[in-house]
C-alpha cells in the first residue's frame, strides 16, 4: 500500500482512491457475475426490505448494534505506531442515505500504515484522525439510497480510511459486494493489483525472460511471482526462510533465494552471469542498489515500495544514487516507479483477470493471521499492533490480515 499512496496528500488520497476503486471493484465484478457460468452465483439475491426509517440502525437476525466501538485513532504524529495509535472507545457512527455500516470482520495491514501515522503523505495535518485502509465485513445499517443495491447482511469489502474499527460507515458506491466475508479479496485489490498492473505496463515482460521479485513471500511479491510465471519468465525471489522458499516453489518461483543462508549477491553473480530483465523492488536501500548492479543490458527496475526506511525518522534508506546514471547508461537500463493511481485505467481489467483466475484455481492468494506469531492469532483491534511489528520484523508468509470475529452474542 506504501507505493498506493505515496505522493498525494493523506486523507484526500484515501478518500479518493477508496472511491474511485470501489466504484471500480463493484462494476468489474457485476460484470463478471453476468459472465459466469450458469449455476454460479458470487452475489446472493438482494432482499425486499422497508428502509423508510433509513436513518435508524437495524437489526440482522436479533443481533443488536451497539451504542459503542473501538477504533484506533492517530494521537501523535510519529513513525513508531505504537507511539503514534490509541485504542478509543467512541459512538458507533450512524450511515447517511447513501452509506452502508459495515461490521468488519477482517482488515488488512500495510507497510504505509506507518507513513500514514508519521505524516508522511501531507505534514500539514494534525491529530486526531483516523488509521487503516482495507476492510471487510457484514451490512448492519444503510440509508434508503443505499438500499436500492445493498440490504442488511451483505458482504462486501472496501478501502477507505479508518478501517480500524469494529465499524466503519463507507459510501455505498464504493463498496464491493463479495460472497462471503473471507480476508482473500483484501489482499487481492490492492497487492494483487499493484503486481498486476506494474509487471504488464511497466515490466513489458517477454516470454524467456528472467524476473526477480524481492520480499517474494509477502502480500504483492506472492503475486507477482505468479503473473510473472504466468508470462513464461523464470522467476527467481527472495525470502528470509526455508518455510517460505518452500511456499514460493509451490506458486511457481524457479529459483527462491533464502538471503538468510544464501549470499544474493553471489548468487544473482553465479547463476546469473548476464543479469537479470526485470526486478520488481519493494525492499530498497542495499538491495535497490544490489539490483540496480544486477540489471541485464535493457533491464527494468520497478520502484514498488521501499519498507526497509519507513521506520526510521526520514522514511529512507541511504542508497548510491551518484553512480546510478552511468550504470543505467552502461546498460541502456531504466528504473521506473509505480503508483497505483496513476494507472486506475487499467484497474478493471486487471481485477477482472484476477478473478477469472481466481475462479479457475490458477491464482494462489495467501493470507497470513499471525497463526505462527509468539503471540498467536491476530484477533481484535488490540492486536493490530503486533500484527504491524509481525510485519516489519518479515516473518509474514503472504498478506497480513487481522480477524475482529463478532461478539460471541452475535448472531452475525
Amino acid at each position: 500500500m506504501a507505493a498506493v499512496t505515496m505522493g498525494l496528500t493523506g486523507q484526500k488520497c484515501s478518500r479518493w482512491f477508496g472511491s474511485v476503486l470501489g466504484a471500480m471493484c463493484g462494476s468489474v465484478l457485476r460484470g463478471f457475475q453476468r459472465r459466469a457460468p450458469p449455476g454460479t452465483r458470487l452475489i446472493p439475491k438482494r432482499c425486499i426490505i422497508d428502509m423508510s426509517y433509513s436513518t435508524h440502525f437495524m437489526d440482522f437476525k436479533g443481533s443488536s448494534i451497539p451504542s459503542s466501538m473501538k477504533k484506533l485513532v492517530v494521537t501523535k504524529i510519529s513513525h513508531n505506531f505504537r507511539d503514534a495509535v490509541s485504542l478509543n472507545t467512541v459512538p458507533v457512527p450512524t450511515p447517511g442515505d447513501r452509506d452502508l455500516l459495515i461490521r468488519n470482520r477482517y482488515v488488512g495491514i500495510n507497510a504505509s500504515d506507518i507513513n500514514y501515522s508519521a505524516a508522511r503523505y501531507d505534514p500539514s495535518v494534525t491529530p486526531p484522525f483516523d488509521v487503516g485502509f482495507e476492510g471487510v465485513g457484514t451490512v448492519v445499517g444503510l440509508g434508503l439510497s443505499a438500499s436500492a443495491r445493498y440490504t442488511v447482511g451483505d458482504s462486501v469489502a472496501y478501502v477507505s480510511n479508518g478501517a480500524f474499527a469494529e465499524y466503519v460507515v463507507v459510501p455505498s458506491k464504493t463498496a464491493v459486494r463479495v460472497p462471503a466475508a473471507q480476508p482473500e479479496l483484501l489482499a487481492l485489490m490492492v497487492s494483487g493489483a499493484t503486481a498486476h498492473i506494474a509487471l504488464r505496463h511497466l515490466g513489458e515482460l517477454v516470454c524467456g525472460e528472467t524476473v526477480l521479485v524481492t520480499a517474494a513471500a509477502g502480500g504483492t511479491g506472492q503475486f507477482a511471482v505468479q503473473f510473472a510465471k504466468m508470462a513464461g519468465c523464470h522467476v527467481l525471489g527472495t525470502c528470509s526462510s526455508n518455510e517460505k522458499a518452500r511456499f514460493l516453489r509451490t506458486i511457481g518461483c524457479d529459483r527462491p533465494i533464502n538471503y538468510k543462508t544464501e549470499n544474493l549477491a553471489s548468487v544473482l553473480r553465479e547463476e546469473y552471469p548476464n543479469g537479470v530483465d526485470v526486478i520488481y523492488e519493494s525492499v530498497g536501500g542495499s538491495m535497490f542498489d544490489l539490483a540496480v548492479n544486477s540489471l541485464a543490458t535493457k533491464g527494468r527496475l520497478l520502484v514498488i515500495g521501499f519498507i526497509s526506511g519507513y521506520q526510521s525518522a526520514s522514511g529512507l534508506q541511504s542508497v548510491r544514487g551518484a553512480t546510478l546514471p552511468a550504470k543505467l547508461l552502461q546498460k541502456s537500463a531504466s528504473v521506473r516507479g509505480f503508483f497505483l493511481p496513476h494507472f486506475l485505467s487499467h484497474y478493471s481489467e486487471s481485477l477482472q483477470s484476477m478473478l477469472q483466475l481466481l475462479a479457475v484455481g490458477k491464482l494462489v492468494c495467501e493470507v497470513d493471521v499471525g497463526d505462527q506469531d509468539s503471540g498467536g492469532r491476530f484477533m481484535g483491534l488490540e492486536s493490530i499492533y503486533r500484527a504491524v511489528d509481525y510485519m516489519y520484523s518479515g516473518s509474514n508468509l503472504g498478506k497480513v490480515i487481522v480477524d475482529l470475529a463478532p461478539p460471541t452474542n452475535s448472531q452475525l
